[in-house]
């Protein structure tokens, strides 16, 4: 369905972006009430890179929304048992079930936000794929006040609303159109090869540390399991200058000295792609007329594996900050301003450590002791998102 042309339709808010952080940002102000409009230029139902693995406060969203069964219904693998890999030696730790989760998942995204945006679409939102947005909109102020978006036709109009998030990932057009600042940069970033293998047997998650390397398992649907191999940037690019992206996940697979050159060792099922690592970047999260969630706010390195779970938790906290500033423009500011704090404040403590972690320049001890801090935070996040009351309904 395309757009209508002459942009007279009311929206409340328009979303650009909709995969999870965008769709869950949908979902619930939908739920509230709101004109949801979500421009992705993407088609519907593509694929994306992504480790994909939710952690115990993503799928605490989940259940929270009443969705995890639908994710458990798609026939991803329960995951029950978490194994760290320090060298040779496994340390297997058993999850427990907590706050109504017994087990974690890792969905393909074409599962996870195909289902995302689905229940956003039941609750009233609107989606338009394969549509760009190629400039903001603004009022006589200079307040962001909509968005001009273009189809594959190149035909263009604009689209308006008292609000404009950007769910546009890292490299955000949204941020870069506002000249949203950045607060935090990080000093490391890891670069990726990913790929899909059949493993049926994998029993839950796998994260494996070496030397100057890391990698991850993940049972996802359809019998398969995504696996990536993590490396400094520098060190990665320079085997991809005169190997194969498969070739040279399955030697950086051996120096780790584990299983997973096994599992390697079999033909992938796709091809093998290569991720350019980017430093972590935490901007500014509102201005006048606009808001950032998911990786367009806080892009961090993969290996926190918490990208998906962090993207949910904020896609909350905006949508309660926005329903409760919907009255009026100085009304959302100050809401907005509450949602910067609340996100920052969980996100901060896990800075340093993901930071530490993407620089390789760990010890197989220290790579413990930061993995100990990391649960800690990742535990920390779940107490907060277990105090959340539900996104409340527009009153006005």
């Amino acid at each position: 369905m395309s757009a209508p042309r002459d942009g007279r339709r009311s929206w409340d808010v328009i979303i650009i972006g909709g995969r999870v952080a965008g769709a869950s940002t949908a979902l619930l102000l939908a739920r509230s009430g709101l004109r949801v409009l979500v421009i992705e230029r993407a088609r519907r139902g593509s694929d994306t890179v992504s480790t994909h693995a939710l952690m115990r406060g993503g799928v605490l969203q989940l259940h929270r929304w009443g969705l995890l069964d639908r994710v458990a219904a798609t026939g991803a693998p329960p995951i029950r048992r978490v194994t760290f890999h320090y060298g040779p030696n496994p340390m297997p730790v058993s999850l427990k079930p907590y706050a109504g989760v017994e087990a974690l998942y890792g969905p393909r995204r074409t599962v996870l936000d195909a289902l995302l945006v689905s229940a956003a679409e039941d609750a009233g939102a609107r989606f338009d794929f394969g549509l760009s947005m190629i400039n903001i909109a603004r009022d006589s102020t200079g307040r962001v006040a909509g968005v001009v978006v273009r189809d594959h036709l190149g035909s263009t109009w604009t689209e308006r609303a008292p609000l404009v998030v950007g769910a546009d990932g890292r490299g955000s057009p949204v941020a870069h159109q506002v000249a949203a600042p950045t607060l935090l940069a990080g000093s490391h970033a890891a670069a990726y090869l990913y790929g899909y293998w059949p493993a049926k047997d994998v029993d839950g998650y796998h994260w494996f540390y070496g030397d100057g390397l890391s990698a991850g398992v993940i049972p996802t649907n359809d019998g398969l399991v995504c696996v990536f191999v993590a490396a400094p940037a520098a060190v990665l690019a320079a085997r991809m200058r005169h190997r194969q992206p498969l070739d040279a996940a399955r030697e950086l697979a051996a120096r780790l000295d584990c299983p997973l050159a096994d599992l390697v060792a079999d033909r992938p099922e796709g091809p093998v792609r290569f991720f350019r690592g980017m430093q972590a970047r935490l901007r500014q999260a509102y201005g006048p007329g606009w808001a950032l969630v998911g990786d367009a706010g806080w892009w961090k390195d993969p290996l926190s594996t918490y990208g998906i779970s962090d993207a949910f938790r904020d896609a909350e906290v905006l949508a309660r900050a926005v329903v409760a500033g919907a009255a009026s423009h100085d009304a959302l500011r100050t809401a907005l301003c509450r949602y910067q704090a609340e996100r920052d404040r969980l996100a901060l403590p896990m800075h340093p450590i993901v930071d530490r972690l993407a620089s390789h320049q760990w010890d197989l001890a220290e790579a413990q002791q930061l993995l100990r801090g990391l649960s800690s935070v990742m535990a920390d996040d779940v107490e907060a998102i277990l105090g959340f009351d539900s996104v409340p309904a527009r009153t006005s």
